[in-house]
């Protein structure tokens, strides 16, 4: 496998595995805090709370495993 390919798969790998894991961590974090926007009805200001959570949490999640990639693999690798 090239480097090319071995970087933009641990990129996508760091970034799919940050999407998601993120979504669920702010999504547990909204629903906490009583803005679930999974489990409940309509389009109040419950739910667009609930909402920014988990976006918020996939960039989160997304920024911090980046971060993990360089620190473990260095800035030259990614």
């Amino acid at each position: 496998m090239t480097s090319d390919i071995k970087k933009a798969a641990l990129e996508g790998l760091a970034d799919a595995a940050g999407f998601v894991l993120g979504a669920l961590a702010g999504w547990q974090l909204g629903t906490a805090f009583g803005y679930d926007f999974v489990n409940t009805p309509g389009w109040g200001l419950p739910q667009l709370t609930g909402l920014l959570f988990i976006v918020l949490g996939c960039g989160a999640g997304r920024l911090l495993f980046r971060r993990l990639l360089k620190q473990y693999f260095g800035p030259d690798r990614t």
